[in-house]
């Protein structure tokens, strides 16, 4: 089991509105994108467009609830799996994915899309002046602040938007002050919050200490500590790392769900590494990782 040790790293006004208009802006991009789309047009190996579509639109649904500020049942198909989140891995988010899609049916992108802008209104409207550092229960048990699931849809939006563009050769555009929200809110958020089983798997956990810092000039440093056994931590900008990540956002997102590789991303320069012992590095991304 992978646990966290929480440090302040607390949301600011700036920051929570920048979530807020980005989700906004991703959402409305995203549906003038698959409104003119091939539905059947497979937009990863798996997933068509329409697939694609509705996986997105579904996470949005799920978040209309956790952007409520109380407690309120989860919409259907969500009520169905609400016993499987809790236990839900990155590894096994696949699953949990595949049971809401057979129940989530509409394929339809113009509906979708419609869909979709009603749930990110919803988000919005239901949490206009509530703490963006009002705890949220995600994957695995784990907790995130409010704001961050406004960056993890964010980065939905920016992924799959991606996907849907390179099979159709539209033009789409991943803002780097965007993509570093994931970071910023959601990453620092779980190791801020407890990350519960979310990282749990049964590869060995490295059996010395890890300390990594991902820097880019659109977020804080962010230093993150691995344990000997996997626990992860926060720490301070200026504490020991064995590691330096220095990175473009939009590239490291892209790279860490698996739509770019890791040589890709260093010969183009969006990703350096630095630091004492940066082969230690692929001892860290066994642990924290996130699914491709």
């Amino acid at each position: 089991m992978v646990r966290a040790i929480t440090v302040e790293r607390a949301i600011t006004a700036e920051q929570w509105n920048a979530a807020r208009a980005a989700l906004r802006d991703s959402g409305e991009r995203f549906a003038g994108l698959v409104g003119s789309s091939g539905p059947r047009t497979m937009a990863t190996k798996d997933w068509s467009i329409a697939d694609t579509v509705a996986h997105v639109t579904s996470i949005a649904l799920w978040d209309t609830a956790l952007a409520q500020p109380e407690a309120i049942p989860l919409p259907y198909p969500w009520d169905v799996v609400e016993d499987q989140i809790p236990v839900t891995t990155v590894d096994t988010l696949n699953v949990l994915n595949d049971q809401v899609m057979k129940r989530f049916t509409e394929r339809d992108p113009q509906v979708l899309a419609s869909q979709l802008r009603t749930h990110i209104d919803d988000m919005l409207r239901a949490s206009a002046g509530a703490d963006p550092d009002q705890p949220v229960p995600w994957f695995g048990g784990s907790r995130v602040p409010l704001a961050a699931i406004f960056a993890h849809l964010t980065n939905e939006l920016q992924i799959h938007g991606h996907d849907i563009a390179r099979a159709t050769g539209a033009r789409w555009v991943i803002p780097s002050a965007y993509a570093a929200q994931f970071h910023d809110l959601l990453v620092a958020g779980l190791a801020r919050y407890g990350v519960g089983h979310f990282l749990d798997n049964d590869r060995p956990a490295p059996r010395r200490r890890i300390a990594v810092r991902f820097k880019s000039r659109y977020m804080a440093p962010l230093t993150m500590v691995m344990a000997p056994g996997g626990a992860v931590t926060l720490a301070g900008p200026d504490s020991p790392v064995d590691v330096q990540v220095r990175f473009e956002p939009a590239a490291f997102n892209l790279m860490m769900f698996g739509r770019i590789s890791l040589l890709r991303a260093v010969l183009t320069g969006k990703v350096s590494l630095s630091g004492p012992r940066p082969w230690l590095l692929p001892a860290f991304l066994r642990i924290v990782r996130f699914p491709s």
